[in-house]
């Protein structure tokens, strides 16, 4: 940071769905940061397990937010992200810091992505951390995605920061600019879950600078170590549907990326088809995911957020 440049202000953003005891430990840890966030916004998903009156009594200084129904990933952090959008002002320099109920920053993690955000030539409009699993292994659900095709300028912009570029990023912990995500849009909503943040980071990252800092670690606590080509069960009907609204509806991708990110994914799902043990019900999700991914558009991420807050009622 160049002297006499204001401090940015850092705000926090948990979404959680029924995981009290793994939403504890994540709270705690970003209590426990070398530099803790200025805010903290956690996103109750209308959880049945006594969520709100735990974060009430043991984090009252959080600003809880709780929905009515369970909007997924997708609808938490729109509703956080726009939360938090609402704390500063237009003209104030602010960074938002995302993080699933399961993720456990390291004490220096946070410290970490805003010294690379420092280092770097070009501010970055999302800086990722390293994911790892409990065992210390890379978690290979959550990977960057390093950008094809950087330039030997962006590599070493990067380099210089002692991170690499990437050209999206998962929720599992990445820190993004608040004026970047106002230009840009908050995430789709009615994703629901499953690529939300891969939609929402590269709209983000189109023509922008985009870093993956190692230095950063956190331990993202899943009940599997996996990738993203495991057998997803009724889920993989999400993976299908929300792949259709990307590559005809987002505005992330390029022309030649869609026909990259297509076709990579569809070499992922005949792995997984082939890896399956139960094959009719990748089918039906298919089937279901094609159909209304071609007939149907997601609704406005405005209307999603307020219909979920308007049904509930303090």
């Amino acid at each position: 940071m160049n002297p006499g440049t204001p401090r940015p202000r850092v705000t926090a953003v948990v979404v959680t769905y029924n995981r009290r005891d793994l939403l504890v430990e994540a709270l705690d840890a970003l209590a426990a940061q070398t530099r803790p966030p200025d805010g903290l916004i956690v996103v109750d998903n209308a959880s049945g397990d006594g969520t709100p009156a735990l974060v009430r009594d043991r984090f009252p200084h959080a600003d809880l937010l709780e929905l009515a129904v369970n909007t997924g990933g997708a609808g938490g952090f729109a509703a956080g992200i726009a939360r938090a959008l609402d704390t500063v002002p237009d003209d104030e320099s602010a960074l938002i810091w995302l993080m699933d109920d399961d993720t456990v920053p390291e004490p220096g993690a946070l410290q970490a992505l805003l010294d690379a955000r420092d280092l770097a030539p070009r501010s970055p409009a999302l800086v990722a951390s390293r994911v790892v699993w409990t065992d210390g292994r890379d978690h290979p659900m959550n990977t960057p995605r390093v950008k094809p095709g950087a330039s030997r300028t962006e590599l070493a912009d990067a380099a210089e920061a002692g991170c690499t570029p990437v050209r999206s990023a998962s929720f599992v912990s990445v820190l993004v600019d608040a004026a970047a995500v106002r230009e840009r849009g908050l995430p789709v909503a009615d994703y629901f879950l499953w690529n939300d943040d891969f939609e929402f980071t590269t709209r983000l990252l189109r023509g922008r600078t985009g870093l993956y800092c190692p230095a950063s670690v956190v331990v993202h606590k899943t009940g599997a170590f996996g990738g993203t080509d495991a057998d997803p069960g009724d889920r993989f009907y999400y993976e299908v549907r929300n792949k259709l609204w990307l590559f005809t509806r987002s505005r992330g991708l390029g022309p030649g990326e869609r026909v990259l990110y297509a076709g990579s994914s569809v070499r992922r799902w005949a792995r997984t088809y082939a890896r399956s043990k139960d094959r009719a019900t990748l089918r039906r999700g298919l089937a279901a995911g094609v159909r209304d991914g071609v007939r149907r558009r997601p609704r406005p991420t405005e209307e999603v957020i307020l219909a979920a807050m308007r049904r509930y009622d303090p």
